[in-house]
């Protein structure tokens, strides 16, 4: 979509220029004259040229949406119309791509359809729970309770996400300058050294001449390394987008020892919490758990869950269904019988989805403490023995030039 330099004249005299983002030149015409200004010049901006390949253009963030959000629902507190709400808010958002989408749901709507309509075929986007909470919030006349009550679970969504990538920056960074470290010595410390060996009879160690074939591999192939290492990376991503694939790579993901616990809990909490959101906004048992489904993350725990609604359709209860996924916990199936048994099912599945979020921080927070030191000494012996190699033959040397 892109951006025009419009010239108007306000309605005191004044005129101002302004770089605006819109499908078509007609379409900015016109709407610039709905404001009621009179549209001296309007022309193409191109200094301002959409590059579609940059991944920030296409990421919408989490920050930013909740943001949207929570000003939409204060516009409309307000009493301000949805279409004339998106105009609003429009102005002060800097994501292209963010701002494309809203002006596509905005021409939606004015075309007549409903909000929750108008946000359907970007489901890829803002996920199917958002799109079931806008269904909610219009058919119980609540649209501004529906998008709070959405507002706290995407913050409580966003906070674990948040939490976790917290957690895993400094070990990444780490790992990152320890592997650099022992590339520059491999490529081109090593190879100094083994010129200087060269020129005395010595009789090397085993290790330092290992190290050095090593470092003469790496350095002859790095070319090849190179390309091979792309053409994995080409060949995960190609079979990533196949949904067999991505299967059999989240089960294997269940098998890494501490991982699992994280990940079986974290989609624990998701299912719940979605699951109570939807259920607080009026959506049925069954279309909200075969949602809340859809809205764990890993596909294998989907795969799990996909005979879910099909038990309750049956007459089976919730937490009978749920046994049959074979990952939740009897703490979980426990609670959750407890809800449908007191008739507060949403409101104890929020106590089940806090209950996990609590546990999952506390495993983070030790998996952080375990992983720092873990990382440091692992990296340190490496190259503590990398120099030992490297500098265990010094001693032969000066044995031969005595």
């Amino acid at each position: 979509m892109p951006y025009y330099i419009c010239r108007v004249a306000t309605e005191n005299g004044s005129v101002i220029s302004e770089s605006f983002l819109s499908p078509s030149y007609n379409e900015c015409r016109k709407r610039f004259e709905e404001q009621g200004f009179c549209v001296l010049s309007i022309k193409r901006d191109w200094k301002k040229i959409e590059i579609p390949l940059l991944p920030f253009e296409k990421k919408i963030k989490d920050k930013d949406f909740i943001l949207f959000n929570q000003e939409l629902v204060a516009l409309i507190k307000a009493g301000y119309p949805i279409v004339k709400s998106i105009d609003v808010i429009l102005i002060r958002i800097k994501n292209h791509r963010f701002k494309e989408l809203l002006m596509a749901v905005q021409s939606d709507i004015r075309a007549g359809k409903s909000l929750s309509e108008a946000f359907a075929p970007y489901e890829d986007q803002f996920s199917t729970v958002y799109l079931a909470s806008l269904m909610a919030g219009e058919r119980s006349a609540n649209l501004n309770g529906t998008i709070k009550r959405y507002i706290d679970y995407a913050k409580v969504i966003s906070q674990a996400k948040s939490k976790i990538r917290a957690a895993l920056t400094y070990p990444t960074l780490l790992l990152f300058f320890s592997l650099s470290l022992l590339l520059i010595l491999i490529n081109f410390v090593i190879p100094r050294f083994s010129q200087f060996y060269a020129d005395f009879d010595s009789q090397l160690p085993s290790v330092t001449r290992s190290l050095m074939a090593f470092s003469f591999f790496i350095k002859g192939n790095l070319l090849y390394l190179f390309v091979f290492v792309l053409l994995l990376f080409i060949g995960y991503i190609v079979m990533k987008r196949k949904e067999k694939t991505r299967i059999l790579l989240h089960r294997a993901k269940l098998r890494i020892p501490y991982g699992r616990a994280i990940w079986l809990e974290s989609a624990i909490s998701l299912f719940c919490r979605t699951s109570s959101l939807l259920l607080e906004g009026g959506i049925s048992l069954l279309t909200a758990v075969g949602i809340a489904s859809k809205a764990v993350p890993n596909k294998f725990l989907q795969y799990l869950m996909r005979g879910i609604p099909d038990s309750i359709k049956n007459g089976e209860s919730l937490s009978e269904s749920l046994v049959k996924a074979q990952f939740f916990t009897p703490l979980a199936i426990d609670m959750i019988r407890i809800g449908e048994s007191s008739a507060n099912l949403e409101g104890m599945l929020a106590d089940v989805a806090d209950v996990y979020d609590e546990r999952i921080r506390g495993r983070i927070d030790t998996f952080v403490s375990l992983i720092e030191p873990v990382v440091i000494i692992f990296m340190g012996l490496i190259v503590a023995a990398m120099l030992l190699s490297v500098y265990l033959p010094i001693f032969n040397v000066i044995q031969v030039t005595r």
